[in-house]
This record gives structure tokens, sequence and C-alpha cells, in this order.
């Protein structure tokens, strides 16, 4: 006898379909890229769970060994994908790491933390301050992952990542800032694209964090309004937004806020004319998904 049809409890399309059962379909179903350590590839990557009990995860890059070896950027790096959706494992955001690690001559660790709404924000925040605090317990020389302990330099280390990743990379440099770490220097953010909140209610959000307004009185939403702000590290934020963005105008907005606020540090903001969302991931080989690129490996190369 076939089974009966699964009723839908939330149509959250098009990230996913949670059903009266407590299961949920993810919209479209994830796809993954393996790590690669061939040595003969111009970026090498591995993966590596860094909570057994949570299963939190980074895949960490670094390019072809130079000789003789140098300590190179490091880049920590936080996926999209509105909080629910994507991992370090994703093809587009596997894709663009890589590019980034080739062109910048950079080590990258891309974090892979628990999808809402199974995992309710702000798992996904804290999964990803767990990671960096992780990560920067290399800064030593004596951490867990050699290639970290060989490759990264701890003096100039730079927080990103696009959409809702943009939003988690904030709220770890706001973190860093104000715990402060022996041995780090947090040279700067970049956010592409992100996502923030408004006066109106964001139904995503909300769902995804029930003890939110999901409006830009949420200091997560809007970091700008966090008294932490004056404390957040890095010496520059660069702002990424597309011209035909529906969060255009949030992330315009932040960077005001973070203009006006007491954080003494630059801020900068790059738009990319006729373009939407997250577009140098679906279309990367484009002259504008190259020039964002190419921005980050100047921010990068710069310090």
């Amino acid at each position: 006898m076939a089974s009966p049809t699964k009723e839908i409890a939330v149509n959250m399309s098009p990230y996913f379909r949670l059903f009266t059962d407590g299961t949920i379909e993810r919209l479209p179903p994830p796809l993954k890229t393996p790590p690669s350590d061939d040595p003969d590839l111009a970026v090498r990557s591995k993966d590596v769970v860094i909570d057994a009990e949570t299963g939190v995860s980074v895949r960490i890059y670094v390019p072809r060994h130079r000789d003789p070896p140098r300590k190179l950027p490091l880049v920590v790096y936080i996926h999209g994908g509105a909080f629910c959706m994507g991992s370090a494992s994703s093809p587009a955001f596997h894709n663009f790491i890589t590019n980034l690690v080739e062109k910048g001559d950079v080590v990258a660790v891309s974090v892979s933390y628990r999808l809402a709404p199974e995992n309710p924000l702000p798992i996904p925040f804290d999964d990803s301050w767990a990671a960096f605090q992780w990560i920067v317990a290399h800064a030593d020389g004596r951490g867990a992952d050699p290639w970290l302990n060989e490759c990264a330099d701890f003096r100039r280390v730079f927080i990103g990542g696009e959409s809702a990743g943009a939003t988690i990379a904030n709220d770890v440099a706001i973190r860093a800032g104000v715990e402060r770490f022996l041995g780090v220097e947090i040279l700067g953010v970049f956010l592409v694209h992100p996502f923030f909140g408004s006066k109106e209610e964001d139904k995503l959000y909300k769902l995804l964090c029930p003890t939110s307004s999901g409006r830009d009185d949420d200091p997560r939403l809007n970091p700008a309004v966090d008294p932490r702000i004056r404390e957040m590290a890095g010496r520059r934020v660069v702002f990424f937004v597309a011209e035909k963005d529906f969060l255009r105008d949030r992330g315009r907005a932040y960077c005001e806020g973070l203009k006006k606020s007491e954080w003494n540090g630059e801020v900068e903001i790059v738009e990319s004319e006729g373009e939407g969302h997250c577009f140098h991931l679906f279309n990367p080989k484009t002259e504008k998904a190259a020039a964002i690129t190419d921005r980050l490996v100047a921010l990068f190369n710069a310090a």
C-alpha cells in the first residue's frame, strides 16, 4: 500500500518546505563538490570536523606549495544560503573560494555551520564563532591542523561572506573585536550582497529565529545599533552591493550606519550595475564577477 502524501506545514520556496512530520525538503536538493589534496593542483583542499558533537566542519584551502615557503594572508569565509541552505562543499561556494585562493595567493577556511530551521538561529552564528575560535587557536603554530600552522599568517586575517554569510561574518568580526586574540590581527571584513534588516519584518528570518523581531531593531540584522560595534575587528570594511538586488538598500543602510558609529575604521562600498543578488556565484566567468574577485584580491594583498 502506498504511503500517504506528506502534508506541507510551511512552504518557504525557493529555500525549503517543512512538513507536518518534521521532515524538511530543501529546494533544490543539495549538491557537493569533494575536496582534493592532489599536490599538482593549483589549490589543494581538505575537510576537517572541528566539533564531533555538533558535526561543524571547515574546508581548508591552500595554494600550490611555494619554494621557499612563506606565510600567506588568511581568509575566513562564511557561505550564504539564507541560513538554511548550502555548505562549504556546495559547488558555487567551493569554486568561488578555489578561484580566490589561486588568484589571491591566500589561505582560506570556509565554514560549514549547521543549517536552520532544524538548528534555529542563532545556532549558525554560534557555530561560525566556534569555527573562528578553532581557526585562530593555530596562531601560535601549535594548532590541530598542520596546513594552518605552516601556511597561515595570523597577522593578516580577513573575515567575510556573502548574503546570510555576510551577516554571520559581521557578527564574528564584532565578537572577535570584543574578545581579542593574542597573535591575531584582523585587517579587513568583506560583505558581499549582505543580508541585513529593514523596518519591515523579514518573514524568513522571523521563522528561522523566533526570538527575533525580524526587523532592524535586532542587532544581528542591523549591527549599527549594537553597542559593541565600536569594538568590531578590522581596519576596513568593504561592502559589495548589486543594483538589482532586493537587499541592496539594506546593505547601504548598514554601511551608512557603520560610518556614523563609534567604530573608527574605513568603509568602502562597491556596486555592480545591472546585476542581481549573488550573480557572481551563478555566472562566475563574467567581467563583473571577475571584478569582485579582483577587488577582494586587492584587499588581501594591500595588507
